[in-house]
């Protein structure tokens, strides 16, 4: 039963952020399909934040009227919504709009927000009701947390999303050009031409390299529709975990109500008849850390602010600029940068669980560490499109490898700072999904003027790129 519940936690966990961790993974074949372009991610990130309405509503509630908020049928709800959000994007991820003059994936950005609102709120929802199960089951909701990244990851590599290749394309002009024929489009192009005049000399035809990307093993919709499943999957595992803490609670009032008159035997004479009650056996299984788990002020404060920051640079800083870091050492790159970066996470959080380590002062080693590699990932986007080692295979393995390795230090960060704020007290949880989001909220709305306002990042086509050596 141990186990069973274990698989419970873990699939109901997935349902934390498997949405929104599926559109990340979808990004190499959505940037080429929405008018959006290499600039999506960083909208993204604004329209995840926004639905930080959810969480801050959740956290009032709490803080002024705890009892207004029932916490299983709100759960019950986010999952539902969020099953029947994808189910619509299915159907509506590629209908754009115009608005002022262009065209705007307007449904996309909608569905994303509810999307959100479900992921967001769960941060401080999920975490609260695991305070009700032992805290031997809060890193396995953390693994679950992270295979929900590493499930879309899994079907985006199965579906091939976002390949290209470059290909010979030869054009030529009109004789009379079309007033917007010479106008560039945003993408730089520096590709080397090759002149070919004709027998007439009128006319005359340049080749040039362009990319075009690869059709996918199965289209957008069916990923989705699997994203779907995925989450009607969460909402079953909720209902039987429902029902077995139900169960729990029942078992428990059952048996202090049988041991009523054990209060008149001394605690050896309880241990000796093997009496012991349910309080008393938890106590005896408690680990010694959990016993001694009391935090002053300063440390928790630095808790606090370290979650933040690491969530604000694992959400909302380098998630939007991802596409700047990668697209410019290829379309290669920049799956399995996505893919396998997503991978990492539920692998530290494994790491977590048999290799824990509370020590703040490791943590935040680990911290600095990490914060290493996403400034790496950070400077070869403000680098874009003329990277370090940009056109070399070192420069792709280099970028895969800072991606996958800023991910892997960071996830496991926040796993062994929630097992120690549920070790301080079950309502510290509540306040950790907080600063979770808000922390989220401040790296997206840092990048998001950075990258669609100042435009410190270029795009490029990649298979036109002529950097200087």
């Amino acid at each position: 039963m141990t186990f069973l519940v274990h698989l419970l936690v873990c699939i109901f966990a997935t349902g934390s952020w498997v949405t929104i961790n599926g559109l990340w993974v979808e990004l190499p074949l959505l940037v080429t399909e929405l008018p959006e372009g290499w600039s999506l991610p960083s909208h993204l990130t604004v329209i995840i934040q926004l639905a930080n309405v959810g969480p801050l509503l959740v956290t009032l509630l709490h803080h002024f009227r705890p009892s207004c908020l029932p916490e299983v049928p709100v759960i019950f709800a986010l999952l539902c919504i969020g099953t029947v959000t994808c189910t619509l994007f299915a159907f509506l991820w590629n209908m754009t709009t115009w608005v002022l003059g262009n065209q705007h994936s307007i449904a996309f950005m909608v569905l994303t927000f509810f999307l959100a609102l479900v992921d967001c709120t769960s941060s401080v929802t999920f975490l609260p009701f695991m305070s009700h199960l032992p805290a031997r089951y809060l890193t396995t909701f953390f693994v679950g947390e992270g295979f929900s990244g590493l499930l879309p990851a899994l079907v985006a590599l199965a579906q091939g999303s976002g390949l290209t290749t470059c290909v010979n394309v030869t054009i030529t002009p009109d004789t009379t050009p079309s007033p917007g024929a010479n106008r560039t489009t945003g993408i730089t192009q520096r590709a080397s031409s090759t002149l070919v005049s004709d027998l007439t000399g009128t006319a005359a035809s340049s080749t040039r390299l362009e990319s075009r990307s690869l059709p996918a093993h199965f289209p957008p919709w069916t990923f989705f529709f699997l994203l779907s499943c995925m989450m009607a999957c969460c909402l079953l595992a909720f209902f039987f975990l429902r029902r077995r803490l139900h169960h729990w609670e029942a078992s428990t009032e059952d048996l202090l109500s049988s041991q009523i008159s054990l209060p008149t035997f001394p605690q050896q004479d309880k241990q000796d008849l093997g009496l012991q009650g349910p309080e008393d056996g938890i106590k005896a299984q408690r680990p010694p850390e959990e016993e001694r788990a009391s935090l002053r002020l300063p440390q928790l404060s630095a808790i606090y602010f370290l979650v933040g920051f690491v969530n604000a640079l694992t959400n909302g800083v380098l998630p939007s600029v991802q596409t700047y870091s990668c697209l410019s050492y290829g379309p290669v790159a920049y799956h399995l940068a996505a893919t396998l970066g997503s991978m990492a996470n539920p692998l530290a959080c494994f790491v977590a669980m048999f290799l824990p380590r509370r020590s703040l002062l490791f943590l935040g080693a680990l911290s600095v560490l990490g914060t290493g590699f996403g400034a790496y990932n950070m400077a070869m986007a403000v680098m874009s499109p003329c990277p370090l080692l940009q056109g070399h295979w070192a420069g792709q393995a280099l970028i895969v490898a800072s991606w996958v390795l800023f991910s892997g230090c960071l996830s496991y960060v926040k796993a062994m700072l929630g097992v120690v704020l549920r070790e301080h007290n079950d309502r510290a949880l509540l306040w950790c999904g907080v600063a979770v989001q808000l922390g989220s909220l401040v790296g997206a709305v840092l990048m998001f003027p950075l990258v669609n306002v100042v435009r410190l990042f270029s795009s490029a086509d990649f298979c036109s790129l002529q950097c200087a050596s």
